[in-house]
């Protein structure tokens, strides 16, 4: 079974995609942007705002699901400047326990919206 996960709490999506998915026991987000559940977009934030606003948007998705951040099993950072990895590796390892999930992180040319950061997680409800 699959269903559509919907939170006020994270921003509405901003074209033809979903938050998240949930199905066959796990949890596919749609990647999170610094775009704040009001609207307002932290483009022009330090590195360190955008990546806690996108987590927090995140959480909100998994939360939707009745899931949580350690419910995640990988994690996706997508940047458009690979010199902030350690600017975001310091907020990225306050949002999670000794066991943090896999990870990568790939520095691209852009990101919707001009946001300098995005992050996209899968996650298990088992």
């Amino acid at each position: 079974m699959r269903r559509v996960l919907h939170t006020d709490d994270a921003p509405e999506a901003v074209g033809a995609y979903s938050q998240g998915i949930e199905t066959d026991g796990l949890i596919f987000t749609a990647g999170q942007i610094p775009l704040t559940p009001e609207g307002d977009l932290l483009s022009d934030a330090a590195i360190d705002v955008q990546t806690q606003q996108a987590l927090e948007n995140l959480s909100a998705v998994l939360e939707s699901a009745g899931a949580s951040l350690n419910d995640i099993v990988k994690v996706t950072v997508f940047l458009t400047d690979i010199d902030d990895f350690e600017k975001m590796n310091n907020v990225y390892e306050t949002f999670f326990d000794d066991e943090p999930p896999a990870r990568s992180a790939v520095g691209v040319a852009e990101l919707p919206k001009g946001a300098d950061i995005e992050i996209e997680a899968i996650a298990t409800t088992e």
